[in-house]
Parts: C-alpha cells; structure tokens; sequence
C-alpha cells in the first residue's frame, strides 16, 4: 500500500467514527421501538443497541465506530445504515469513509426530472438536449431534441429508450450512420452501468425484451464487451436535412442518480445550419430517405398497431 493511500485510509478512519457517533446520537429508542430506558447520559442509541439491532457483535461495531482498521462488508454497512437510519447521502458518505465501493439501490435510481432541470434543457434552445438514466430511459427532452429525435422524444413508457429505438429500426432507419461503430460502444456503456443493477427487474426486463427484438443486440450483449461513458462524435441521418456531426457531452444532475444531461453539440458549420432548418420544422420525418415519412403519419402507424 502506498503511503498516500495508507495516509488517506489513516484519516478517514476517524471521520468515520465521529460520523457514527453523531448519527447514533440523533436516533431515540422510540424511533426503533425499545423503551426508553433509564441512566441515559448522551441522546441516542447506545453502542450494544446499535449492534443489536444490525446483527453484529457489539465488539466489532465498537471497533467500527472508534475507526479502528478492520473489513466492513457492504451487507454489515448496509445493516448498520437502516438501524441509524442514513439517507442516500449518508449511505454514500459511510460507504466512502469504511473504504467500500457504493452501489445505489434500485430506490435512488432516476425515473424522472424536476421542473427546474426540464427548464434547463429547454432554455438550452438551439441544442438538442435530453435527460437519460443509465438504462437510456428518456426522462426528459426538449423541442429540438424531439425534431432530431423524433420517435425518440414523443414516444411513451417502456419503449422510450435509446436503445429500443436504435436496435428495433431497420438497419438503413438507424439515425446513427455509423451503426457498426456506435451500437456497440453503446451496449458496453450499457453493459457498464448494468453491473451496479444486476438482478434488478426493469434492467433484467429490458435486456430479455432487447434480446428478443434484436438479434444484434442479443450478439453484442453475448460478447461482455464494457467501455466507460464519454464525448464521441456522431454521424446522424435526418430524411429531412442529411447528415449531421455532433459531439454529446454529458453533464451530471445532481440529486438524481445516474441521470445526466446530454446535449448534441453540432461539430461543423454545416451541422449548425441542419439543426437551424431542424428547428422550423412541425413535422419532422422519421426513417431513411428511402423509407422517409412524416412523423405525424408514423405516430398513427403506431396507435394502430396498439389499437
């Protein structure tokens, strides 16, 4: 162990245990359920009542919270979390200051944005920008995002997602051009984030409806490749004005997790002047420019295939 990291480990140890200390302080018996009790001379929980509760030794949680060296599993840590009652926040900051890799649960993961992250990407104006969660649900977008995107944007439920949409279009439909490349840097960011979920129902759901609608997909997530988010450059196609360059860049949301703000920043003159045109238009096509229609006709394609 390098001294940097023995030096660091060293001075966590007692931040741990003064943060332990001072939430144990805040939870009454009451808020367990245990009498109150007699001779109590600090507010809170006493040490054995906190073991107790989280099914461990009393010795060991004493060790713990007087930041002693020893191993906390992440079951231990979570079962000493839920007795002193930590948000996700203070889950986080426990897990960081044991030295424990954190792994938000299925709650903290993000469904949705508030008003005032809706209003930024909408103030963004000439950029197509979206709000995705790791799985590439589409939790918000704004207008011009929904023209350059437009079965994306103004789709609903299970079936707004970025990979849906990429792997169930016909090949010559991907609005990615360069399809061989991006599809599979895709899933292995996908299959990246998919390691914090695993077992978690809406990933494993999504994975088996991917797998069975596509056949490239099913290939792609047999091969376990994994690969870390980033910028990239993007060759779009849009039937109503060609092809497009544009740079993603991701900006993280705080206070929700895992969602990120993604704006498609166009990497040329000519880009810029698409998405100009893009942002006169109130009804967008969809598809090739062989398979080209209006997305008001594909929209009704769609009800009646549901109907």
């Amino acid at each position: 162990m390098s001294s940097t990291v023995s030096r660091a480990s060293a001075r966590r140890r007692p931040e741990l245990a003064a943060f332990l200390r001072s939430r144990r302080a805040r939870v009454t018996p009451a808020d367990v359920g245990m009498p109150p009790g007699l001779r109590r001379r600090t507010p809170g929980l006493r040490r054995e009542e906190v073991a107790q509760l989280s099914g461990v030794g009393v010795t060991w949680y004493t060790w713990l919270e007087q930041g002693r060296d020893i191993n906390a599993s992440p079951q231990v840590l979570d079962a000493v979390a839920r007795t002193l009652r930590l948000d996700t926040a203070e889950r986080e900051h426990l897990y960081d200051l044991a030295g424990v890799a954190f792994t938000a649960g299925p709650e903290g993961h993000a469904d949705s944005v508030t008003p005032e992250i809706q209003r930024i990407i909408d103030d963004l104006g000439t950029l197509p920008a979206a709000v995705y969660n790791a799985r590439y649900d589409v939790l918000a977008t704004n207008a011009v995002y929904r023209t350059l995107f437009p079965t994306v944007g103004m789709s609903t439920g299970a079936d707004r997602n970025v990979l849906w949409h990429l792997f169930t279009a016909r090949a010559c439909c991907c609005t990615m051009v360069e399809r061989e490349t991006e599809l599979p840097m895709l899933v292995a960011t996908f299959r990246g984030a998919y390691g914090r979920h695993v077992g978690e129902p809406r990933w494993e759901g999504l994975i088996r409806r991917l797998c069975t609608a596509s056949d490239y997909f099913a290939q792609l997530w047999a091969s376990g490749d994994v690969a870390p988010p980033g910028a990239r450059v993007k060759i779009i196609q849009h039937a109503s004005v060609g092809l497009l360059n544009c740079t993603t860049q991701s900006l993280s949301v705080a206070g929700t997790p895992e969602a990120r703000i993604v704006v498609y920043v166009p990497a040329d003159a000519e880009s810029h002047d698409h998405l100009g045109t893009l942002r006169t238009l109130s009804d967008p096509l969809v598809g090739c420019p062989v398979h080209a229609r209006p997305l008001s006709v594909e929209l009704e394609r769609q009800a009646a295939r549901k109907g």
